[in-house]
């Protein structure tokens, strides 16, 4: 048990089952994990000893698309679904460092990151969160502090950052993005990241190895989708150039000196604008 920002309402965790947000920080070397958290880490590192490299070029491309759409599309509101343990370069540090006016409401129902996003959420009067299911965007799109804090008659950048391949219901993550984009205004853009089979023979080996150790794993979850299926989560939005990429293709930060390692070949981001 742990207490929520106020204190007082007590946070049930259940240790004995992994958490995508917990297992994340334990990709990233963090300190809010379990062992059994780190168990997922480690069987996929057996597969991959590169592994921790695809939740940091998550991270990173989460960076500079955040950037990118602060700087050169000038939208000020974000909604980021699955936010995920707060980490150094959340999106709200990223945005309003760009545009101090920026709004950012995060959207998590993880146990631990109720307990320590919101502690650190309350020092920022611009970034507020709601604990939905970021998987009902009916929920999400009538969530009180989600329609309270952005304004949707003007552009809102709406984030899916390894979120969707965790996604293990009946209804398509396709349908889920449409519902998501359809509420969306015009000049709205979305940001996703997502576990990609390269359909190569040199890296889907690879991607299926680490697919059938996530789903085998105490998390149970982590699909690795090829290009057609990510691309199709982006209904109607025009794509910012490079399009579906590779993470770390995606308007890197500099010239690459040195190769990609395997493991960076199966997670795939891009943004798109709604027109």
């Amino acid at each position: 048990m742990t207490a929520d920002s106020d204190g007082e309402t007590p946070i049930h965790i259940d240790t004995s089952k992994a958490s995508i947000a917990r297992v994340y920080d334990a990709f990233l070397g963090g300190k809010d994990n379990y062992e059994v958290d780190r168990e997922v880490f480690h069987r996929v590192r057996e597969v991959t000893p590169e592994a921790a490299q695809l939740a940091w070029d998550n991270r990173q491309f989460l960076i500079r698309a955040t950037r990118f759409i602060a700087a050169e599309a000038g939208v000020t509101q974000f909604l980021d679904c699955g936010s995920g343990l707060p980490t150094a370069e959340n999106t709200h540090q990223v945005a309003q460092r760009i545009a101090p006016e920026a709004r950012v409401v995060y959207v998590d129902n993880d146990p631990v990151v109720l307990a320590h996003g919101r502690a650190l959420l309350e020092e920022n009067p611009q970034t507020h969160f709601s604990p939905a299911d970021i998987f009902e965007p009916a929920q999400i799109l009538q969530d009180d502090v989600v329609r309270s804090r952005l304004d949707f008659t003007e552009p809102i950048a709406l984030f899916q950052m390894g979120t969707l391949h965790h996604y293990d219901g009946e209804r398509p993550p396709q349908d889920i993005m449409r519902e998501y984009v359809e509420a969306l205004p015009s000049g709205s853009y979305v940001g996703i990241s997502h576990f990609l089979d390269p359909e190569t023979e040199e890296f889907s080996d690879l991607a299926r190895r680490m697919e059938q150790t996530f789903l085998h794993s105490p998390m149970g979850t982590g699909v690795f989708r090829t290009r057609a299926e990510i691309e199709g989560m982006f209904p109607g939005l025009e794509f910012v150039d490079p399009g579906l990429v590779l993470c770390a293709d995606w308007w890197p930060t500099g010239p690459r000196l040195k190769p990609l390692y395997p493991v960076q070949h199966c997670i795939a981001g891009a943004v798109a604008r709604k027109p």
